[in-house]
């Protein structure tokens, strides 16, 4: 037992003074499990020593034991070493009383310690391997016989033939044989019976296999009876139309993947006893891509970010190099130029772009299960260039919606090549981890069961090898249903009147335009102009 300093400070009362030779209890002898008959005695000992010396108390499933201490009418007695004494062992077939698993807990000011579990368990006809075997007689002859057992010489006490720590070897016929100066006599034959628990010949053991690989976890077993087998995983179950448990109990999962990581545990149970083996499945899965990285045209001096995204078990390190550079561009690495940086979801991003930065980027992905490459172009041209980049047509409009109903965010875009459309709330990406969230193929995203939680600023970007374009909207969700606006959340605006152009300068034009009379799902709060050259 370890105590610490507080916990040795609470036990001491006011005004005591610990000793230094004192010290906490500990277990010197601990109780070992009973098989025992019905009605006969048994005792389970216990013995501990401490300074000052402890004090022991037992305790059943759990539950503390009343001895003689207690009520004086008690059939258990604690004895002065601390041993638990069954004046006999009462068992019947509704209470069962004396059967259970024991512990003795020895105690003194300096802390406790708990002895080992000690299971007593209630037989009659038979001897579990290990056990005190008795085979008693009862004659009455004058002069008092001389009694011998024939087999083996073993201890005889009072007309009992006793076996100590029996073995498979014991079992058999016993006859007993009473002598005295009149003649002799044979008992009738006794039997007896010895059972074996079970068991382990061979233990399931750790292991690590990589995914789509097939695992065997032995199981062998011995003892008498025949041991019952069974398996179970700590963590759930077992995986349905992948697992098999052959002839010999091993346990065979076919195709092992991420989700049958966990410990499994062989059980092994006779009458005599039950005992049980664990071995723990870790499975490594090679690093896969789930998003990969688009090339790109983009002008001098803006700015270009490449999405990498990646899994595996274990996750992956990710990193970017540049063909022909020795330079490996790692997550929340500073880089000497200042210009590169890569995110800890493994994003690349280089900001005020260079003629000198065109070429192609690899974005690695390696761990113990193995490596997967993408490779990227990146084209930059001068900034005259005259390339449209992506146009948003049609974007989230702000909405307000009550709790539990579905939100679509429209994102329908245009371009050559037709740009690629990714969404991000409250400045982070959206990745899909929640299940009630989907991106449409026509680029909406979809939230059904809409929560609380889910409100905020939802920005649609569409990106194209000529730049990239964002259009964001206000979503906002509310418990109260009276407060939410009866008109239909992805009602658009009517369009403006056609614009007047009013005046015209090297570098400025001005525009007036009519607002139109429908307001559609919420009312227009600004207009956004795009100009290309």
């Amino acid at each position: 037992a370890y105590l610490t300093l507080p916990t040795l400070c609470s036990l001491l009362r006011p005004g005591s003074r610990l000793r230094l030779e004192d010290f906490p209890p500990r277990v010197v002898e601990h109780p070992s499990d009973l098989i025992v008959s019905k009605g006969e005695p048994a005792t389970l000992n216990c013995k501990a020593e401490g300074r000052p010396t402890p004090t022991l108390e037992w305790y059943k499933d759990g539950e503390r034991v009343e001895t003689d201490k207690d009520d004086p009418r008690s059939h258990r007695m604690l004895l002065h070493s601390g041993s638990l004494f069954f004046l006999r062992i009462v068992h019947g077939r509704r209470s069962k009383p004396d059967e259970g698993v024991y512990v003795c807990v020895a105690r003194n000011y300096l802390g406790e310690a708990v002895s080992r579990n000690a299971s007593l368990e209630v037989a009659s006809l038979s001897d579990g391997a290990g056990d005190t075997g008795n085979l008693s007689l009862s004659l009455s002859l004058s002069p008092p016989p001389v009694l011998t057992f024939w087999q083996f010489l073993p201890q005889i006490r009072g007309g009992k033939l006793m076996i100590s720590d029996t073995r498979k070897s014991d079992a058999g016929m016993y006859v007993c044989t009473a002598t005295n100066m009149v003649g002799e006599r044979d008992s009738e034959t006794a039997e007896l019976v010895v059972f074996e628990r079970p068991t382990f010949t061979k233990r399931p053991v750790n292991q690590v296999v990589l995914a789509d690989d097939t695992v065997d976890f032995h199981c062998e077993v011995q003892g008498d009876p025949v041991p019952t087998t069974r398996w179970r995983k700590e963590e759930g179950e077992l995986p349905r139309g992948r697992f098999e448990i052959q002839s010999d109990n091993t346990l065979r999962l076919a195709r092992v993947g991420s989700e049958d990581e966990g410990t499994y545990t062989c059980v092994a149970e006779n009458s005599v006893g039950k005992v049980e083996f664990s071995g723990t499945l870790t499975v490594h899965v090679p690093p896969q891509i789930v998003v990969r990285p688009r090339d790109q045209i983009i002008a001098q001096g803006r700015s270009v970010t490449f999405v990498c995204e990646t899994k595996g078990n274990p996750p992956p390190a990710v990193f970017w190099q540049k063909e022909g550079s020795q330079t490996l561009l790692f997550p929340s690495q500073p880089q000497p130029s200042g210009r590169f940086s890569v995110s800890p979801k493994g994003e690349l991003a280089i900001t005020g772009v260079q003629s000198g930065d065109s070429g192609y980027y690899m974005c690695q992905a390696i761990s113990v299960a193995g490596s997967i490459l993408a490779k990227v172009l990146l084209e930059v041209e001068d900034v005259s260039s005259d390339r449209i980049p992506p146009i948003i047509r049609q974007g989230p409009a702000n909405q307000t919606l009550a709790v539990d109903s579905m939100a679509q965010l429209q994102c329908h875009v245009t371009g050559n090549p037709l740009p690629s459309v990714h969404w991000l709330k409250d400045g982070q990406r959206i990745l899909g981890n929640d299940p009630r969230i989907s991106m449409l193929n026509n680029g909406t995203l979809q939230i059904t069961n809409t929560q609380v939680s889910d409100t905020g600023i939802y920005v649609c970007v569409a990106t194209g090898s000529s730049g990239e374009t964002t259009w964001s909207g206000y979503l906002e969700v509310q418990g109260d249903p009276t407060r939410i606006l009866s008109s239909e959340p992805d009602l658009l605006p009517g369009p403006p009147s056609k614009p007047v152009v009013l005046d015209v300068t090297r570098n400025s034009v001005t525009l007036t335009w009519e607002q139109s009379q429908h307001q559609g799902g919420s009312e227009v709060t600004s207009y956004i102009i795009e100009a290309f050259r």
